[in-house]
């Protein structure tokens, strides 16, 4: 009996220890403001702000460009997977995306359309 007991002890131990170890994005890791460059563009490398916030618990936001403030770029999808976002935009009368993959707590990296680097630095 108290082998029994010692074992199923020690069993359930290993099963709470298990599920509080794995690691997972908390639901608001991407809210807050991004700083996103797009690296190797024709025009060189491109630097957007993304501002982006949680309503009734869907995540939104839009891009600033960094060479002009005042021009706000809503965005029209964002899709969290994860450690994954995906962001869609339409720019001069393209429709735009933005795949990053969570790299820490304050970086992200990925693609512009599948073709141009992009790396995003949390700004605090």
């Amino acid at each position: 009996m108290k082998k029994g007991s010692l074992f199923l002890f020690i069993f359930l131990l290993s099963v709470c220890a298990r599920s509080f170890s794995q690691t997972t994005t908390p639901p608001d890791f991407f809210a807050g403001k991004w700083e996103i460059t797009i690296i190797g563009t024709p025009n060189g490398n491109s630097t957007l702000t993304a501002e982006l916030v949680r309503k009734d618990g869907k995540l939104t936001g839009q891009l600033i460009n960094a060479t002009d403030s005042t021009a706000k770029i809503p965005i029209t999808t964002l899709d969290e997977k994860g450690d994954n976002l995906s962001m869609a935009f339409t720019a001069q009368g393209y429709d735009v995306t933005i795949d990053l993959t969570k790299v820490d707590d304050d970086n992200l990296k990925g693609t512009l359309m599948n073709s141009f680097e992009a790396k995003a630095k949390r700004l605090k």
